[in-house]
């Protein structure tokens, strides 16, 4: 096998370690672009390619997340990490800690990690590498990074649901969500929501947002239910679509764009995070981006052209 073909049968790996250390799809293919222009250079070849390459991308990784910390400190409104519609790596004997750790919640857990503690935990508890491995990877001892997983495992353990929703319950009730936004149905929503539900969303200060966010079911349905026949009136789509190995939605124009993703976090039954994702520089990935701006213009001449004269605006 070749330099090439061994590199494209990791491709996978090498990305899905890079996305959860970093977040960002953009950033995670420039480093596994980075990590096979090493390899490629590199005069001899490694006893393991898997656990070389592993380590190149990680240590890549690491160098640009620490870069990044800052930028992402002074980062307008929300940080959500970049949607990621399908995760390229399979391995059925991990796919509980792969699903677990792709979601939006767990990679803003990660946030509250350094970077070696991210890349210890991410290394460790995701992909089941050895500390001897890590070690390697990360440049410290295998004691250090014994001791990195813990301290990760507990940051990890302290920021998590007590109890994870059932996969098919949480698809039967995110299709019932889905299906009371596209009615307007505000009662069906708030029964869906729960009591502190936020819904809140990244622009990157590149699009519209809801400032803060929005609290509270009775706030968040009525919001849903204004946002969605306006929408519908100018030739906009929601397309249900799992986002992050969460249930979610892409929302598109009358010509396919992309205007913004939505994530679902479910548990005891109700909706309790919608996070969405509208900074057009995360989207390019997911298709051809519309103009999020010129959309909610649209939407808000469609509205008033169809408000009886007596009923103002639904704000």
């Amino acid at each position: 096998m070749t330099r090439e073909e061994e590199f494209e049968d990791l491709r996978p790996l090498l990305f899905s370690i890079a996305y959860r250390i970093l977040g960002s799809v953009s950033e995670a293919e420039d480093a596994v672009q980075e990590a096979w222009l090493r390899h490629e250079a590199a005069a001899a070849r490694p006893a393991s390619t898997k656990a070389y390459l592993s380590a190149v991308v990680t240590r890549i990784s690491i160098d640009v997340l620490r870069s990044a910390r800052l930028r992402r400190e002074e980062y307008p409104g929300p940080w959500f990490p970049e949607p990621l519609l399908s995760d390229p790596y399979e391995d059925p004997a991990r796919s509980a800690e792969l699903a677990d750790s792709l979601s939006m919640a767990a990679l803003l857990l990660l946030e509250r990690l350094s970077p070696l503690e991210r890349a210890v935990f991410v290394l460790r508890e995701v992909f089941g590498f050895g500390f001897p491995e890590i070690a390697s990877a990360v440049g410290r001892s295998e004691a250090a990074c014994r001791q990195l997983a813990v301290r990760a495992r507990r940051h990890m353990d302290e920021g998590r649901p007590r109890f994870q929703a059932d996969r098919i319950e949480r698809e039967r009730l995110a299709g019932r969500f889905l299906d009371a936004f596209r009615d307007g149905d505000v009662d069906a929503l708030r029964e869906l929501l729960a009591a502190d539900v936020h819904l809140v969303s990244d622009s990157g200060g590149k699009a519209p947002q809801w400032g803060r966010g929005i609290l509270g079911a009775d706030n968040v349905a009525r919001a849903l239910a204004t946002l969605l026949p306006p929408f519908v009136r100018i030739g906009g789509v929601v397309e249900p679509h799992e986002v992050n190995g969460q249930p979610g939605a892409i929302f598109r124009d009358r010509d396919g764009r992309v205007i913004n993703t939505w994530t679902l976090d479910i548990l005891d039954g109700q909706v309790q995070t919608i996070r969405t994702v509208v900074n057009p520089d995360k989207l390019g990935h997911v298709g051809p981006v519309a103009d999020a701006w010129a959309i909610v213009h649209d939407a808000y001449h469609a509205r008033r052209t169809t408000d009886r004269p007596e009923e103002p605006p639904a704000p």
